[in-house]
């Protein structure tokens, strides 16, 4: 593969660094502020809007959407250094239009949606004037098997009717959250995977009940938040069916590529800027006589958090150029292999890095508490480490299987 960047990937490059130093880092604070200063945890705090607004009017908008005119005309290789840039701030994604879960359900509707359903729903959602949530995981199954699933998509006349119970429905908690994608049995006797299909579900049908938001290590995420739903005899058009009924596994393994992989993109800038506060405060911070940064631990920690982003970002851009030169199937022990090296990279790194700030590091005042939470979720939300590494070996079992016998 190619190791030069793009002549748009490396304009693209300047302009996001720049807009991050001018606009995003320095209102970080700014956002958490305004957030806990409301009566309504549950409103977006202004600040956002006012970022997206200058993102928008800089052409700094919707750069992912691979193959597709509504995107930025960005491969999935041009596009990962500018996710990593953007994974450097917890607010940055959004700012662009490009933040979780919205990238892989506006991939899912440009990829499998109607045009009906693409008007309805994406349009909005490229504008960035309302979000999405997509409701797969249940409390009552281990979700890790999708096979499990027990939401029921029922037939009924012209209607489906849904029933099921989901959480970590990220992004739900978000007053501008209009639309779920469901995933949920419409034919529990067909075989194991065409039981399942996806459904559109407007957020404010009736039998939408959102329960509760969970916390995620003492985080409640908010506005976005992660929720806990109840769908009781929820009514949509039949209309609503993405594909048809008993696609439902073909779509999420569309899903799973490039919108998960995005996390891994971000989760180098996590890494990233980890490091670099580490370096900071080491240098700043004086123990017993000497700097904190000629400590031969924190020196080792150091080199060794360096060679462990540079191996992530290597197989990262390995995995999206396979993605977009032989396609996703192709790329599957490398898509399946960064979602457990970037999450355990950047935990690693947070660590060390909390390690440096010592009392500082578990508070508010740094980021490195919270992006250490999120990081470590993304050990489960793209697919828990043991799912991944079974298919990294099953494949890597596969090349030294003997050869059938004729």
């Amino acid at each position: 593969m190619e190791f030069e960047y793009s002549k748009k990937t490396k304009m693209y490059m300047e302009q996001l660094t720049d807009f991050m130093g001018k606009f995003v880092y320095p209102n970080e604070a700014k956002f958490r502020e305004q957030l806990d200063s409301q009566a309504d945890r549950w409103t977006v705090p202004p600040i956002m809007e006012e970022l997206k607004g200058k993102a928008r009017e800089r052409g700094l908008w919707n750069l992912f959407l691979p193959e597709s005119e509504r995107g930025a005309g960005l491969t999935n290789l041009e596009y990962a250094p500018l996710c990593e840039i953007m994974g450097r701030s917890p607010i940055a994604a959004e700012v662009f239009n490009c933040s979780a879960p919205d990238t892989g359900n506006m991939e899912t509707l440009e990829r499998y949606g109607s045009e009906e359903q693409k008007k309805q729903w994406l349009d909005p959602l490229l504008r960035g004037e309302i979000r999405s949530a997509f409701l797969m995981t249940e409390p009552d199954v281990a979700s890790s098997d999708a096979a499990n699933i027990q939401c029921r998509i029922e037939r009924n006349g012209k209607d489906y009717v849904v029933n099921g119970r989901k959480w970590w429905s990220s992004g739900a908690g978000d007053p501008r959250c209009k639309l779920f994608i469901v995933m949920g049995k419409t034919d529990p006797g067909a075989a194991k995977y065409a039981q399942q299909s996806m459904i559109l579900v407007p957020r404010g049908a009736p039998g939408v009940k959102i329960l509760r938001p969970l916390s995620l290590f003492g985080y409640d995420d908010a506005p976005h938040g992660h929720m806990d739903i109840a769908l009781e005899n929820v009514r949509v058009p039949a209309s609503n069916i993405l594909l048809g009924e008993g696609r439902g596994f073909e779509i999420a393994q569309g899903r799973l590529g490039p919108g998960r992989i995005h996390h891994c993109m971000r989760l180098v800038g996590v890494a990233e800027r980890s490091l670099e506060l580490m370096c900071k405060r080491s240098l700043a911070r004086v123990t017993f006589g000497k700097p904190v940064a000629e400590r031969t631990v924190t020196q080792e920690r150091i080199a060794e958090a360096r060679i462990m982003i540079e191996s992530a970002r290597l197989l990262v851009l390995k995995a999206a150029h396979m993605m977009d030169t032989v396609g996703n199937k192709a790329a599957r022990a490398e898509i399946a292999m960064i979602k457990v090296l970037a999450p355990n990279v950047a935990c690693k790194v947070l660590d060390w890095a909390i390690q440096a700030h010592g009392g500082g590091g578990m508070s508010e005042d740094f980021p490195l508490a919270y992006m250490y939470a999120h990081s470590r979720t993304l050990r489960f939300a793209d697919g828990p480490d043991e799912v991944h590494r079974n298919a990294i070996a099953k494949l890597e079992l596969s090349k030294h299987l003997p050869a059938p016998k004729r």
